[in-house]
């Protein structure tokens, strides 16, 4: 059995890998039981320089390994660099805090006493990893967990599974054999992994139907599970924004990656006295964008990694025109693999599209009359991964800061990720946070030391 990988711009193969069977996951899994219990009794300050040399080498791959990202899943390869490079970016901020954020924490003792918090490793971690981003995604969890002692049991989508073999080969000869090994299993595999008693984490990142069946599988035992799962993220330009910057950082956060972002800007609020200027603007922002093969250097928009992504946006368009929405541009498929970066003006909130998550290049947008309406609005979600406020008014920002019911809040900006952060959601969007020192916490267990009368 194997697994064929084809470019979802010309349906050309990219790659045949064969599928691991019961046998080869048992040994994979198996291996790194054992690896990580040598690896753990290493200092942090080896494990660092141990990642970091695998990092170089993988550094020295890193247009190989774009050009990967963009034949699996169709991003432009101006954005599958930009990702390798925001990879290692976040890989070695994480690196840079790591001793640090697993150093044992002296506490105030009386005489005679010692207290402490050690930070543990947890075991194996199962990093199950999404296709949008097929590099930075995993090494949110990659670096911390190798960092702190972990072992590591990749599995990548099918759709960019040689991502998953890429960063493997990378880390192969990082420590003890079988430390960390790249899986390509299928569903119900998976679900048996998740299921192991020998897994003591798993770290998904994916759709919210994905998220609750991992959840299932995991609710038989006391396993951890981060979920970094869908989004709904809405923006809103108050009365008081700078209106050429917020339409040209609201439709970039919209459409780069054709879209497909979980943090993606995917529903607008504007105040109604800026609301025409706004419109206009955005659509000739849209009208621009080049689509077409994601090598070619003047594309700006590659393909929908998914066909089926097509009829799923074009549902949702229809259904918002049919509530009274107006659709201004886009609207419709694009030559099979594109979908036509889309402006969709007075929608209404409760139409599809500003309520379940996209995944496309659609721009769904309404008036508001005031802060307090668009708080509403904004908060009108099963949602919750970030929200931005376009404002000038640090008062305005701090407020919607407070109220919004958002991982993270942005003011000014949209659809980045900054590593000295944690990347959370609430509600639908997931639990769990990775990225900062607080992603170093559920990648390892607390140890309260409790001496008395030791000494020397």
């Amino acid at each position: 059995m194997t697994l064929r990988v084809l470019n979802p711009f010309d349906g050309a193969a990219v790659a045949e890998l064969p599928l691991d069977d019961a046998a080869s996951v048992e040994a994979k899994l198996r291996a790194a039981s054992a690896a990580q219990q040598e690896w753990r009794r290493t200092s942090v300050a080896e494990r660092v320089a141990a990642v970091a040399r695998c990092l170089a080498d993988l550094r020295a791959e890193s247009e190989a390994t774009a050009l990967e990202v963009s034949r699996q899943m169709g991003k432009s390869l101006a954005q599958a660099r930009s990702e390798v490079d925001a990879m290692f970016g976040r890989a070695d901020f994480m690196l840079s805090i790591a001793e640090q954020a697993l150093a044992p924490e002296p506490q105030p003792a009386p005489e005679g006493f010692e207290w402490r918090i050690d930070h543990e490793p947890l075991g194996v971690v199962l990093n199950l990893a999404a296709w949008n981003y097929p590099l930075l995604i995993p090494i949110n969890v990659v670096v911390p967990a190798l960092c702190a002692g972990n072992a590591l049991l990749l599995k990548h989508s099918a759709i960019t599974p040689l991502c998953g073999e890429r960063l493997a080969g990378a880390f192969a000869d990082l420590g003890p054999e079988g430390l960390v090994a790249h899986l390509v299993i299928d569903h119900a595999q998976c679900a048996e992994l998740v299921a192991d008693a020998r897994v003591d984490h798993v770290a998904f990142t994916g759709s919210v139907e994905g998220g609750r069946a991992v959840h299932r599988a995991a609710a038989g035992r006391f396993v951890d599970v981060g979920l970094e799962l869908g989004g709904k993220d809405p923006a809103y330009v108050a009365e008081d924004a700078d209106l050429e910057t917020s339409v040209a950082g609201i439709v970039d956060g919209a459409c780069y990656n054709a879209g497909q972002s979980c943090c993606a800007v995917e529903r607008v609020y504007v105040h109604a006295s800026l609301y025409a200027d706004f419109l206009e603007r955005a659509e000739a922002l849209l009208r621009e964008y080049v689509l077409g093969d994601p090598l070619a250097p003047e594309t700006t928009m590659g393909p929908m990694a998914q066909r089926k992504a097509l009829a799923f946006l074009e549902v949702q368009v229809r259904d918002a025109v049919t509530r009274g929405a107006h659709l201004i541009c886009g609207g419709e498929p694009a030559d099979d693999v594109f979908f036509a970066p889309t402006l969709l003006a007075d929608v209404p909130q409760e139409a599809d599209v500003m309520q379940e998550e996209s995944f496309g290049p659609l721009l769904p947008v309404r008036a508001v009359q005031s802060d307090e309406e668009a708080l509403a609005l904004m908060n009108d979600s099963r949602f919750g991964l970030t929200a931005s406020v376009w404002t000038q008014s640090r008062e305005r920002a701090e407020r919607f800061t407070r109220e919004l019911e958002t991982g993270t809040v942005f003011a000014n900006r949209c659809d980045y990720l900054e590593p000295c952060l944690p990347w959370t959601g609430v509600k639908d969007s997931g639990r769990g946070s990775t990225l900062s020192r607080y992603g170093y916490v559920h990648l390892t267990r607390r140890k309260a030391v409790h001496w008395r009368g030791v000494s020397g």
